[in-house]
């Protein structure tokens, strides 16, 4: 974890001088998520991304036609529909024939297949590893996407909408005194009683929208932005949780009735006052924009008084 604040703090330092005083055409240098550099000598225009939230920020920073290639799981956007699938377990041969300048990656997918990683490199294929594994790590990272495309203004122009707009929430939220805020165990994954890591990027958007986590001594797995946190624990602050919220998407296809019926579940307060939700995985866990629309979602369902017209509630109060 500390490694990867120092590459994306370098990115950070890097890219303000690269932009204010470089040609848009000099080498810039970085190293990713891996420690490897990445040298950028032109924008990158058949790019082919492994991870839905690249896909997501490529399409945010304006690109089209320069994504040959989509690893499943952003296909909501009209932009990304008809892209061809590709996965990091396939054949490389497959990922060679479509004549990519780069394949984005994530540290997950460089552990588990380094094979099809060497082989592409050695096809003169560029691989960069990113990953941002907390809120501070974000907006270097969509810089380093901009510098990897040419598209470094339009990067600047996606870290100033989030930062204005989470401003305007900040100042709805500051109305709740800290000691009136909800109380909330925020679920990862329901089968192995998985919270979200107090770093991660999940706990900073519950946070955000004014929620005080109840599992804030949750144990992080590793250097993942999940932590351990077993049944016992949970029942143990069963009289404080308020609000019992749950990501729901691809890594916990869970639903509101499995997490009532979850046995011992019913002493949990937010069970009994009805106050158990899923928010989409894609609004909460992924580093794109959207997650503006998470923190409004989850502080219209912490708040609804606060924020009129939010999204329909999707759990306990309405969902069954």
């Amino acid at each position: 974890m500390v490694t990867m604040r120092l590459f994306f703090i370098f990115v950070v330092v890097f890219m303000v001088g690269f932009i204010s005083s470089a040609p848009a055409a000099a080498p810039a240098s970085f190293q990713d998520s891996e420690g490897k550099t990445v040298t950028v000598t032109r924008p990158y225009a058949r790019i082919i991304s492994l991870y839905p939230a690249h896909s997501e920020n490529l399409v945010s920073l304006g690109l089209g036609a320069e994504i040959i290639g989509i690893e499943g799981g952003a296909e909501d956007l009209p932009q990304l529909k008809d892209k061809k699938h590709f996965n990091f377990r396939e054949d490389p041969e497959k990922f060679i024939a479509a004549r990519p300048d780069l394949v984005l990656i994530r540290p997950m997918i460089e552990r588990s297949a380094p094979q099809l990683i060497a082989t592409l490199r050695q096809a003169g294929i560029t691989v960069v590893s990113l990953q941002p594994n907390t809120v501070e790590e974000i907006f270097a990272y969509w810089r380093a996407l901009g510098l990897l495309t040419g598209r470094t203004r339009q990067a600047e122009e996606m870290v100033a909408t989030f930062q204005t707009e989470l401003a305007a929430i900040r100042k709805i939220v500051a109305k709740v005194p800290e000691k009136a805020r909800a109380k909330v165990y925020f679920e990862a994954i329901h089968t192995k009683m998985k919270t979200f890591a107090g770093e991660s990027i999940a706990m900073y958007v519950l946070g955000q929208a004014g929620g005080i986590n109840v599992a804030a001594d949750a144990r992080q797995v590793r250097e993942t932005n999940i932590a351990a946190y077993g049944k016992e624990q949970i029942l143990a602050k069963a009289g404080e949780i308020e609000v019992f919220l749950a990501q729901q998407g691809r890594m916990n296809p869970v639903t509101i009735e499995a997490i009532i019926q979850e046995p011992g579940f019913q002493a949990i307060k937010a069970v009994r006052s009805n106050r158990v939700f899923l928010v989409d995985e894609r609004i909460v866990s992924r580093p794109t924009l959207r997650l503006i629309e998470g923190i409004k979602t989850i502080a219209a369902l912490l708040y609804p008084e606060l924020f009129p017209g939010g999204p329909r509630k999707k759990g306990g109060g309405d969902g069954r």
